[in-house]
């Protein structure tokens, strides 16, 4: 380096206040000062590293580079305040964008950063895109005048194909300008398909010109729901919104000037109340409808015996298909409820002229029937994985939400697969236990567990693996009304989900993605995020101590924060007890804990209250598997002495879907009994009905049960408290049988299906 050079950076560096010209001078990038997220397939550092400042030129000779890199110029804009000269050539002080013709291999990438130069060779132009994203993430988070990119050598490529994010606008309504910091954001993460739900049964949002009572009916509800479903409120406002072709277009290009594809989805059958109010003669009995203003399923449907939904949709469709480019349009295809069918004379005739055995037949003829028109227009359809019901449309694409299963059932029949299970991939669920988290639809998905997401079901064999094409996260906005909000629930567990998708499994590590993250937040503030701060938090993880109790593990990922907790229900403070090891629960009470950092508190408090009884921590057997969406990590969240919470989304609850439970508690001997317990819950609008009975009975051997306590009503709304008081009962074994209620009864929601058994915490004392 010239002394002419070394005196220019001496200024440049003091002015943007990285270092001083006096005593040591730092002239490189600190050693592993690398994080970036998704993690890419391979990077190495090296000694050297390249010097960013007013001087530097980015070597760009195409139109989809230049246009690359403005976007790594507004990046920039906002750590220096200046752009880069974009020039067609250099060879000293250059950032150097290539972009090859690999077909095969699109989305990857190399990018080496030296002394001189840091060179970026796309496969194509997605994959320079993607290399300039790295770039960014090498740049420091701090803003200054110049700046130092470590030395590296990256070579990288996405694991899957399709790496989605998903948004309802159809439940709330969200701008253009939102939509576009959405995609923004995606980028940043290497996402590549934002999948926009834009019809549903409480709105219409995209502008259809042959229909034009779509826009002036249907986008528009005269009131919401407040609060949870269960609540049956309403706001008593008007509300509407859609998005015009000409937005419809802004966006799309938008979208593809990130390298992003924007798959639409137009709901059917199901889904469609707001587009039979506007036009009553596509439903069954052709109204009076009401644009929804409650959540969860209508029973009322397209018409499948009547021709002119069919010309209507095709005729939505065309409208569609000349905005959306995509390879792709999503029909949705869930939760389609079939009362109206058994009903509908024309229903039943269509079914008999093309010989049907039931209403799920019907269905499968309703998706073939539309999937075979937008196949002569050479597109394919995306289905949530009710489409598999009554036969699978033959090139269709199956998305699967309701657990892995349609997922596993789709990719043995040779069918694509996007994966998006409700416990890994619903970002509308609570993602922290703490007490002041706003209003969700329920469940509980920290950023852990979506880390932990492994796509490819271990179910399939290594050629029925390569079907399953990638995953999405799913933004369902029901409880999710402003752009905070779903920025709150989608960042840092899209960080997460991004690196499922992108980077080789075996390079995943959990700690090591905690590490990067607290760097990455920095980014995140860039852009104005507000996002999630529970990943820092303190938390706790309740665990059985293996010698018949109960301790609680508390941990924090804050660098330089301590944690301190109380036992007697009191606020933590810096002169409560520090925490050194696993706490255990020795009575009933609140264990409360905080972090704190440079002596101030840190993001939420842990507070649990523990339930102290003769149970607590031992053998636990049942009799049968809860589901996966509502299944603790084992059988000891049953007796762990957590009762779990009114919003079921702390991983407590043991839900059985249609299924009667049965656990057995064993004792450490024969011992007297004074009481029994157990929680059950009633929230009938989701989907989540009280047992037909609960039955407790003990044993001395494990063999021979006698009955001690029943109790067959259960007429709370919420949780409802099982609790039988005894006298003169013994016994080393104790059972608890809960009846499920069966099937939901007609017009209440979910009619027909199997009723959900929820419980927890099997109290005996």
């Amino acid at each position: 380096m010239t002394m002419k050079r070394v005196i220019h950076l001496c200024l440049l560096m003091a002015a943007g206040g990285l270092w001083s010209c006096s005593g040591s001078q730092q002239t490189t990038a600190p050693k592993g000062s690398v994080s970036i997220i998704p993690m890419p397939a391979s990077v190495s550092e090296t000694a050297d590293s390249f010097l960013l400042d007013k001087q530097t030129v980015i070597v760009a000779t195409n139109d989809n580079d230049k246009k690359t890199a403005a976007l790594f110029n507004a990046w920039l804009k906002e750590l220096t305040g200046y752009e880069l000269a974009v020039k067609d050539q250099g060879d000293k002080n250059v950032i150097i964008l290539e972009t090859g013709k690999d077909t095969a291999n699109a989305e990857g990438y190399t990018l080496t950063a030296g002394h001189d130069n840091i060179t970026i060779k796309g496969n194509s132009g997605a994959g320079t895109f993607y290399g300039v994203q790295t770039l960014i993430q090498l740049l420091p988070v701090e803003k200054a005048k110049a700046m130092y990119v470590p030395g590296v050598n990256i070579t990288d490529a996405p694991r899957f194909a399709y790496r989605g994010l998903h948004l309802d606008v159809g439940r709330h309504f969200f701008s253009v300008d939102f939509i576009k910091k959405y995609i923004d954001l995606m980028a940043m993460h290497k996402l590549n398909t934002f999948h926009w739900h834009l019809t549903e049964d409480q709105g219409w949002r995209i502008e259809i010109k042959k229909y034009p009572r779509l826009q002036e009916v249907a986008s528009k509800r005269k009131e919401t729901m407040a609060g949870r479903y269960a609540d049956n409120k309403y706001d008593g406002k008007p509300y509407g919104g859609y998005y015009t072709q000409e937005q419809v277009k802004e966006v799309v290009k938008y979208a593809a000037d990130h390298f992003i594809t924007v798959i639409p989805e137009i709901e059917m059958p199901g889904h469609s109340l707001a587009a039979l109010t506007a036009y009553p003669n596509l439903g069954c009995t052709g109204g009076p409808y009401e644009v929804g203003t409650r959540w969860g399923v209508y029973d009322d449907v397209y018409c499948a015996g009547n021709d002119s939904v069919y010309l209507f949709l095709q005729d939505v469709l065309d409208e569609v298909m000349e905005l959306f480019p995509s390879k792709y349009i999503h029909i949705g295809g869930d939760e389609s409820p079939k009362v109206r069918w058994e009903k509908c004379p024309k229903c039943q005739l269509r079914m008999k002229q093309e010989g049907l055995k039931d209403e799920h037949a019907l269905q499968s003829y309703f998706i073939q029937r539309m999937e075979k028109y937008l196949n002569s227009k050479g597109r394919q359809i995306i289905g949530w994985d009710e489409i598999l019901e009554g036969g699978l449309a033959p090139n269709a694409t199956v998305m699967s939400w309701r657990g892995i299963e349609g997922g596993i059932a789709a990719a043995k029949q040779k069918h694509d697969v996007i994966m998006t299970p409700g416990e890994f991939c619903y970002f509308d669920h609570y993602q922290s236990r703490g007490a002041n988290e706003p209003l969700a639809i329920g469940g509980f998905l920290p950023v852990s567990k979506v880390y932990s997401y492994e796509p490819v079901p271990t179910e399939l064999s290594a050629d029925e693996a390569k079907y399953i094409k990638g995953a999405q996260a799913n933004l369902w906005s029901e409880y999710i009304g402003n752009n905070d909000y779903m920025e709150y629930m989608v960042y840092p567990r899209a960080c997460a989900l991004s690196e499922v998708l992108w980077s080789p499994k075996d390079k995943r590590n959990y700690d090591n993605f905690v590490d990067r993250l607290k760097v990455h937040v920095k980014r995140l503030d860039l852009k104005k995020v507000n996002y999630a701060k529970h990943v820092f938090e303190v938390t706790g993880k309740v665990t059985d101590n293996g010698k018949g109790g109960v301790d609680v593990v508390l941990n924090s990922k804050l660098s330089g924060g301590k944690i301190f907790f109380t036992t007697d229900s009191t606020a933590p403070t810096p002169s409560a007890t520090p925490y050194t090891a696993p706490v255990s629960v020795t009575r009933t009470g609140t264990l409360r804990a905080q972090v704190f950092q440079d002596g101030k508190p840190f993001g939420n408090e842990y507070s649990q209250a523990f339930v102290y009884h003769k149970g607590l921590g031992k053998k636990v057997t049942m009799a049968s598997i809860a589901d996966a969406s509502h299944r603790p990590e084992s059988n000891f969240a049953l007796v762990n002495g957590v009762e779990g919470n009114a919003a079921y989304n702390d991983s407590e609850w043991f839900g059985f879907k249609g299924t009667d439970m049965e656990a057995i508690v064993e004792l450490d001997s024969i011992q007297d009994i004074h009481g029994v317990g157990i929680n059950t819950i009633n929230v009938k609008g989701d989907w989540i009905y009280p047992p037909k009975q609960v039955v407790f009975s003990v044993s001395d051997d494990g063999k021979t049960y006698k009955e001690i306590f029943k109790q067959n009503t259960f007429a709370q709304q919420g949780i409802n408290k099982v609790r039988g008081k005894l006298q003169s009962v013994r016994g080393r074994f104790v059972k608890v049988q809960l009846q499920n209620f069966g099937k939901i009864p007609a017009g209440a929601a979910g009619a027909g299906n199997g009723a959900w058994l929820f419980a927890d915490e099997f109290i005996i004392e």
